[in-house]
């Protein structure tokens, strides 16, 4: 990972978030070949993608985040994760509370789900950017650590794409239409991204309140999308998922980190 030292932090931000709106993407073109995809391989594919973030949250944004407190570490671990995942949950409430094509209920879900998986995506983005940015600023983030959350966000965001290309397609979008919306609402990552880079490179002090408000972001995502989804699939299927996530983040994070 010492080539990553070659670069600055939004340049690595916009290398790592590039990735994850490059599967966004992929997931958004399957909707040239396919009318649906297996509801097996989407559990473990959202199920996987939810422990690495679980395993990421904590070893990628919030034990980086403690080393770096000397006082109060508690009070501002607290408060920026309490905050990130307060800006799920009011996300969530503002988007249920749409009443966008009231008269087309298959509409109104589509519009939905690409408001949500877009607001999703944001502080998603962000906690890819705060990572290597931290990486870039000489922190106690590890490279192997940024490197697998955006690669556990990015393979999250392959099913993302195609949650929000298929139902478009399925509600008379064209193909082309419905790829290019599906992929869209992956590139908002890049933005985030290169701008919590920026924030964090700026202003030292602000990195443990960024990482441990993008934790909270991301657990909070985890709990409200990707558990849900993928346990609804099959429980068991989903839990060997969940762990076979979580272990192969922890093993990489601690055998390279």
């Amino acid at each position: 990972m010492e080539w990553l030292n070659n670069f600055t932090g939004w340049q690595l931000a916009l290398m790592g978030t590039g990735f994850t709106w490059f599967l966004t993407a992929l997931g958004a073109s399957l909707v040239f070949f396919y009318k649906n995809l297996s509801e097996k391989a989407f559990s473990f594919m959202m199920s996987s993608a939810a422990g690495i973030m679980l395993a990421s949250t904590f070893f990628s944004l919030l034990m980086p985040a403690m080393e770096m407190v000397e006082e109060y570490s508690y009070l501002v671990l607290t408060c920026g994760f309490v905050l990130g995942g307060a800006l799920i949950i009011v996300t969530d409430i503002v988007i249920s509370k749409l009443h966008m094509f009231s008269d087309n209920q298959s509409k109104r879900g589509c519009a939905v789900m690409c408001i949500a998986v877009t607001m999703h995506n944001i502080p998603e983005g962000m906690a890819v950017g705060v990572a290597f940015g931290a990486l870039a600023s000489g922190q106690t983030v590890e490279g192997v650590a940024a490197v697998m959350l955006a690669i556990g966000i990015g393979i999250q965001n392959f099913p993302e794409g195609m949650c929000v290309a298929f139902p478009l397609r399925a509600n008379g979008f064209s193909r082309k239409k419905s790829f290019l919306i599906g992929q869209l609402s992956g590139a908002v990552e890049i933005v985030a991204g290169v701008i919590g880079a920026l924030a964090v490179t700026a202003v030292n002090g602000i990195l443990p309140w960024a990482l441990s408000f993008s934790a909270g972001a991301m657990l909070a995502v985890v709990c409200s999308e990707l558990i849900p989804e993928s346990f609804a699939q099959g429980k068991v299927k989903a839990t060997i998922g969940v762990i076979f996530g979580f272990a192969l983040m922890m093993i990489l994070d601690l055998a390279f980190g």
